[in-house]
């Protein structure tokens, strides 16, 4: 009982620290995603021009030593467009997950720990949410409430619920019924003691390698609405509002809708190799140290 409790009650900071020290493909994917929000954070001072300031002479240019990505088609440079276009999607996408993970996180504990008529109305709603795709039920926020930062914060939000429910749930399932629980009944603990102390703990893991790749799918919807309009209003800068941008002049400078597309790419990739090695080390069946 002593060692399943002290396991229980582990930092799980703690724990997501001895998993990227341990696994070589979250310690790399985790370095990238480290890299890609300090450079975003960081921009006022990494960004060597306002990416707002427009230079008609320089329209198109091609990369130089004054500018090393280039103009975009208003002569803006592309370099510091994309430093501070990453502010704007890493906020919207990890303040959005981290609601997701709070909300649905909770929903799912309760409705597995309650069970029973709120269970099957919690996962009911639940498999509403997930019968429309991500982008689809991003459109329909959007274009009902507006396309500002917040709206697009709660679109992102409402269709990463439903996962984090459905990841909580599961395990909470078995977690319930294991002796550490029963014997806290026992000793006359509270519902929300039991649930936030004894099972959050345990369903924890699961959370969090949902969450890195969640995270991913969040940037790339929030760069899919800003490509099609939807997204924060220009001249603001995002890398799917660039990309639109620049697709309008594919074939003359490639180079505007390549390099912010490669900033998705590269933080998408961090991602999903973070969230491939927190699963391979945190799941039994997959662990190889």
């Amino acid at each position: 009982m002593s060692a399943t409790t002290a396991a229980v009650r582990r930092s799980a900071w703690s724990r997501l620290g001895t998993i990227v020290r341990r696994n070589k493909m979250a310690s790399f994917g985790a370095a990238i995603v480290v890299l890609v929000a300090l450079s975003a954070i960081f921009a006022p001072w990494l960004s060597p021009h306002d990416p707002l300031e427009q230079d008609v002479l320089l329209r198109l240019a091609s990369p130089s030593a004054q500018f090393p990505l280039g103009n975009d088609s208003f002569g803006r440079d592309i370099l510091s467009r994309i430093l501070w276009g990453g502010r704007v999607s890493l906020y919207v996408s990890t303040v959005a997950v981290f609601i997701a993970i709070v909300v649905g996180g909770a929903l799912g504990i309760l409705a597995g720990y309650v069970g029973g008529r709120f269970d099957r109305f919690v996962m009911a709603a639940m498999d509403v949410l997930l019968s429309f795709p991500t982008l689809v039920m991003g459109l329909l926020v959007v274009a009902m409430l507006g396309p500002t930062v917040g709206n697009l914060i709660l679109a992102i939000t409402l269709t990463a619920v439903a996962p984090f429910a459905r990841i909580a749930r599961a395990p909470t399932l078995t977690v319930k019924e294991r002796d550490f629980v029963e014997a806290g009944r026992a000793l006359g603990f509270s519902n929300l003691r039991l649930m936030a102390v004894h099972v959050l703990p345990n369903v924890l893991d699961d959370i969090l390698v949902m969450a890195a790749l969640w995270l991913a799918t969040a940037i790339r919807t929030e760069a899919s609405l800003s490509f099609i309009g939807l997204g924060v209003r220009p001249p603001t800068a995002t890398w799917g509002g660039m990309i639109r941008e620049g697709f309008e002049n594919i074939l003359d400078s490639p180079w505007l809708a390549i390099l912010p597309s490669l900033a998705i790419l590269l933080v998408m990739l961090g991602l999903n190799m973070l969230g491939d090695g927190l699963r391979d080390t945190s799941d039994p069946r997959l662990r190889h140290e």
